[in-house]
């Protein structure tokens, strides 16, 4: 049986995911949860197999919640989960250690197969990032330059398009002002722009922010 955790700030969609489980026999649901902060807590007392991980979360983001898993729960398999198409942030999921990228409004037959694969040990990818990744390695994607953020990065970034000071990162990821300060200063350096507020709107423009 595979414990199965689902993990979104909206009811529906966990309701949504669940519906689609209900009828596989070897799935069960250890446990849902509504923040990264949440999922955290519930990770320490249930024993889980597969994630399946809402990229924007309240709080704690999912990539926050991605970097957490990887360093406390390294069996756990993570599927991360976005409205956006693959396009936004297949492959900078992938690349910083998720097992798998699924967009919402895939069907139940992709979400299954997709839990299955990843228990196993290996990646799922869909078609559409299997195409990224080889064109990735081909030297044929002229992808966007978020993609190629560590992440760490990404956190940071994610953040400061958010409007959180230095100060407030800190805080919430537990590092100093100074190691922020230089994130911020290797960011704007990365993606081409000078200020906090052109880093909002590269992040609107390339529609990394989400409601």
């Amino acid at each position: 049986m595979l414990r199965i955790a689902i993990v979104d700030d909206h009811k529906i969609v966990r309701a949504g995911f669940r519906d689609m489980l209900a009828e596989e026999l070897d799935l069960s649901i250890a446990f849902e949860a509504g923040s990264g902060e949440e999922a955290i807590e519930q990770l320490r007392a249930q024993p889980v197999d597969v994630l399946l991980l809402d990229l924007s979360l309240p709080g704690q983001s999912g990539v926050d919640v991605l970097k957490h898993v990887k360093q406390r729960h390294q069996a756990l398999r993570v599927l991360m989960l976005s409205g956006f198409p693959e396009e936004r942030y297949a492959l900078a999921m992938i690349r910083n250690g998720a097992d798998g990228y699924l967009c919402k409004d895939c069907d139940a037959e992709e979400l299954v197969r997709a839990i299955r694969t990843v228990a196993q040990g290996r990646r799922h990818l869909s078609a559409r990032t299997a195409e990224l990744l080889a064109e990735e390695l081909t030297g044929g994607n002229t992808g966007p330059a978020h993609e190629q953020l560590s992440e760490r990065e990404l956190q940071v970034f994610l953040r400061l398009a958010r409007g959180e000071s230095v100060s407030e990162i800190g805080n919430n990821l537990h590092l100093s002002v100074k190691t922020i300060s230089t994130y911020r200063s290797r960011l704007l350096e990365k993606l081409g722009v000078s200020s906090n507020a052109e880093l909002a709107a590269y992040a609107i423009r390339n529609g990394l922010l989400v409601e």
